[in-house]
């Protein structure tokens, strides 16, 4: 079902349902105002998204209250903090990307990349750790050869 329900979220619902996880973390709860100062948005935009996910059932959440993930709400949030994990760990640990360009690129990215795709970017980051481990620091190597090619 969480799925079914993912398939049918924007990438801005995501990034709602996102917020909400990252803040629930922190907090136990998601208030309107911390997702409108997280996702730079108005609040006004906030509460009509935090309107959609309550009717899909994603969120419990009332007017001046706070937001909180349902059961699906929460695996598909999960879901998108995982793949988002994964992209920025690739962007910084394999590609050697500064955190912040990282961060930004792999907000779009998550949107963007299938299942398939990320999975490969998790399966080949895991290699590189793994071949580190072996005394292979292939990323770092990498790392190198781009700031050679840069001069």
């Amino acid at each position: 079902m969480a799925s079914e329900q993912a398939k049918k979220l924007s990438a801005s619902m995501e990034d709602y349902l996102e917020a909400i996880y990252n803040l629930s973390g922190q907090n136990r709860v998601a208030r309107s105002k911390d997702i409108a100062e997280t996702l730079g948005v108005s609040r006004a935009s906030v509460t009509g998204a935090l309107r959609i996910l309550t009717e899909k059932d994603l969120i419990n959440y009332r007017p001046y209250g706070f937001a909180t993930l349902t059961r699906s709400g929460q695996a598909i949030a999960s879901a998108v903090v995982e793949k988002h994990n994964i992209i920025m760990s690739f962007f910084v640990d394999v590609l050697g990307v500064d955190k912040e360009v990282a961060q930004q690129a792999a907000c779009k990215a998550e949107h963007a990349l299938g299942s398939g795709i990320v999975n490969k970017l998790l399966r080949f980051t895991k290699y590189i750790e793994d071949r580190g481990r072996q005394g292979d620091n292939a990323a770092d190597k990498f790392k190198k050869f781009c700031d050679e090619d840069s001069d």
